[in-house]
């Protein structure tokens, strides 16, 4: 069996797995689908998820909006078997940004540090669909609560907004390149945006900004610059946990391209809006308003080219207001149809996917922290009924590529040419908080033929940005096939995964890092390696010079004649990759730490000073033990309001005592407080405590 065949026959089973959960039809099943809940439940609170090439679908929790929770978790679930598989995580994803890079890994950007008040993190990790394994990168420079992802034209990720480590709106953007497997340097955006904002990359390469906040902006990639405001919303308040939807790009309209903007606010509103990006100036118009109102709803692009709007509530939060209509949007008619009603109310940290086989999976609702519903629900549209409420006969694709390129003619075997009416890609989404990150439809051009349809891919990565999308065929009947997979490409190519990405050792151990080569679009080339000198006294050897995809390396770094000029000291050595005329590349970065430990007190350990009066001092001493010769930096939280601090020096070298100045302002509360002196060298970290008193 080919590996296309394999994909048809796994997600075929979908099906049969659905209509076995179903527990009633509705009599109108053709004209609004079927509803039904499945005989199993999710063990994790599903708050991000994303579809991956082989049909399962990555769940992600982390701590899943419970700070008692202590091991944060993700779980892989396959529609097929109904098998879940848990995976613990080394970090927090809870409330990250994903997307799925163009080889079908999903990337997690950002997450949480800390609850009450949240904090991001800056770490990001990859997920291996053929491991079944997660890789952590080398960090981000800023941390990213509710982050939003987007895959650009070039096949580079774009990271914005999120709340950072320290609080605040993060105002700066970050890309991350597959083919330097690092990170860009931070770029300002020159305004604050929301968090998690809706962003859709547009035909012409630039991305828009459609929300949740009523001024609509431009992202320009090739400046890493913003325009200002080009457009603003008729509804005047923000939509805040509304929805935005790229529509459908059709080859017939130039691809023209058309956003709507659904529900938000709390109380929550029915109404939507539609902008065409193609007009000379764009300008929001009201589009048709939804059945109920909605906030925390999902968004879905069917392969019909239709948008089922499902979930949310008329008050944020609240199930008794629940929204439980179900609305499909036609592009065609403008006009919205019902599809039904789901059963279980999906409110905050609820999630919607297109699967493969052209179903609806609905999951999640977690408005009291601590608790989630487990249940999960599958919508078959109306698509997949005959006219008496029985399925209907599905259009079948027996083989197509795994992957072609852009403007390719290209060649997919179906028994039913003659009768098929459309074909589209869809690329499969990654919801989180009412907003897909990665959902687009691309439509296509073909010819019929004897047994095949003869299909023109995008002409060009602005239209479909690299990828794996769902190649479905539609009959006449507007019935569509289960998908089959299909990786859209510039060409053959491959990217280096080097595992640990960074590591800590003291002076005189060693490293050694894994190395990957994950191929796509066909690359087959044999890949010969090399690395970055390292800096004088350390040693850098590969364990194998040459690979091809299927094989490993390894490198590794061994600092026994090492001698840095201060401890600790940051390294970072580059892979190198040359293959098939490309040259790819990835850093790794060694922390080397001095050995031995230290120690930190203060004297006195008590100061008490009046506001508005003088300032009083405190020494901080730094004791080495077992041949500490590190730098140590310090820091100092807990202050009061209105009382500042001042450190002299900042820093200390293996050993010796800082002056701490403290002073209240006229306007410092009285009170008694701890405040805390916080020294780090490396991965060393000790505090001392001071007793404030101010008076």
């Amino acid at each position: 069996m080919s590996a296309v065949l394999a994909r048809v026959s796994i997600v075929l089973s979908i099906t049969f797995l659905i209509t076995i959960a179903s527990v009633s039809a509705y009599p109108q099943a053709n004209i609004q689908g079927q509803w039904s809940t499945l005989p199993y439940t999710m063990p994790i609170n599903p708050i991000h998820a994303a579809l991956l090439n082989n049909g399962q679908v990555l769940v992600i929790a982390g701590t899943g909006n419970d700070p008692t929770v202590t091991n944060s978790q993700a779980a892989l679930w396959n529609p097929v078997s109904g098998n879940i598989r848990l995976f613990p995580l080394t970090w927090d994803m809870f409330c990250n940004g994903m997307s799925v890079l163009p080889d079908g890994r999903p990337l997690i950007a950002g997450g949480t540090i800390k609850y009450n008040p949240f904090l991001g993190i800056n770490k990001a990790s990859v997920f291996d669909p053929v491991a079944n394994q997660f890789t952590d990168l080398l960090p981000m420079r800023y941390g990213r609560w509710y982050p939003t992802t987007t895959i650009l034209p070039d096949g580079s990720v774009l990271v914005f907004s999120g709340t950072t480590e320290t609080g605040g709106t993060n105002t700066k953007e970050e890309i991350f390149s597959p083919w330097l497997w690092n990170w860009s340097p931070a770029y300002s955006a020159g305004w604050t945006p929301p968090l998690y904002p809706r962003m859709h990359v547009l035909p012409n390469g630039n991305v828009f900004y459609s929300g949740p906040s009523y001024q609509s902006r431009y992202y320009y990639p090739a400046t890493h610059s913003w325009s200002g405001v080009v457009a603003t919303t008729n509804y005047a308040a923000k939509r805040t946990y509304g929805s935005s939807v790229l529509l459908p790009l059709w080859p017939a309209s130039n691809y023209k391209p058309v956003v709507m903007i659904l529900g938000g606010n709390t109380t929550a509103t029915a109404t939507t809006e539609l902008i065409d990006l193609s007009a000379a100036t764009p300008a929001w118009q009201w589009g048709p308003s939804m059945s109920q109102a909605r906030i925390e709803m999902n968004a879905v692009i069917l392969p019909n080219g239709k948008v089922l709007a499902i979930g949310g509530s008329a008050s944020d939060e609240k199930a008794s207001t629940a929204s439980y209509n179900a609305d499909l949007y036609d592009p065609a008619s403008n006009t919205f149809s019902s599809a039904g009603k789901n059963a279980i109310p999906r409110l905050y940290h609820s999630t919607a996917l297109l699967l493969a086989d052209a179903t609806v999976w609905l999951a999640g609702s977690n408005p009291q922290r601590g608790t989630y519903d487990p249940r999960m629900e599958i919508y078959q549209p109306a698509y997949l009924f005959d006219s008496t409420g029985n399925l209907a006969v599905r259009p079948t694709i027996t083989s197509a590529p795994a992957y072609v390129t852009y403007g390719q003619t290209f060649t997919v075997q179906t028994p039913d040419a003659a009768n098929i009416t459309s074909g589209v890609l869809v690329r499969p989404g990654a919801p989180t908080h009412a907003f897909d990150m990665d959902q687009r439809l691309v439509g296509l051009t073909y010819t019929a033929g004897a047994g095949a349809l003869s299909i023109t891919a995008p002409p060009n990565s602005n239209i479909a940005p690299p990828g794996y999308y769902m190649l479905f065929l539609l009959n006449s009947a507007g019935v569509p096939s289960v998908a089959s997979f299909i990786q859209l490409t510039a060409g053959a190519d491959f990217s280096i995964t080097p595992a640990p990405a960074q590591q800590v050792v003291v002076s005189g151990q060693n490293a050694t890092y894994s190395i990957q080569l994950v191929a796509a679009g066909g690359f087959n080339s044999t890949v010969n390696l090399s690395n970055s000198a390292p800096p004088n006294g350390m040693t850098a050897s590969l364990s194998n010079n040459s690979m091809s995809n299927g094989t490993s390396s390894s490198l590794t770094l061994s600092t026994a004649s090492l001698k840095p000029p201060a401890l600790p000291q940051t390294y970072t050595i580059t892979i190198m990759g040359s293959g098939g005329g490309l040259t790819r590349s990835a850093p790794v970065k060694l922390l080397v730490n001095s050995p031995g430990d230290f120690s930190l007190a203060d004297s006195p350990t008590a100061i008490t000073i009046t506001r508005g009066g003088p300032s009083a001092q405190a020494v901080v001493t730094l004791t080495p033990s077992g041949g500490f010769v590190g730098v140590t930096k310090f820091t100092i939280s807990g202050l009061p309001a209105n009382v500042t601090a001042q450190l002299s020096p900042a820093s200390l070298t293996s050993s010796g005592s800082a002056t701490l100045t403290l002073t209240a302002g006229s306007a410092a509360v009285a009170g008694t407080r701890n405040i805390t002196i916080t020294g780090t060298s490396g991965t060393l970290v000790h505090t001392t405590a001071l007793t404030l008193t101010v008076q």
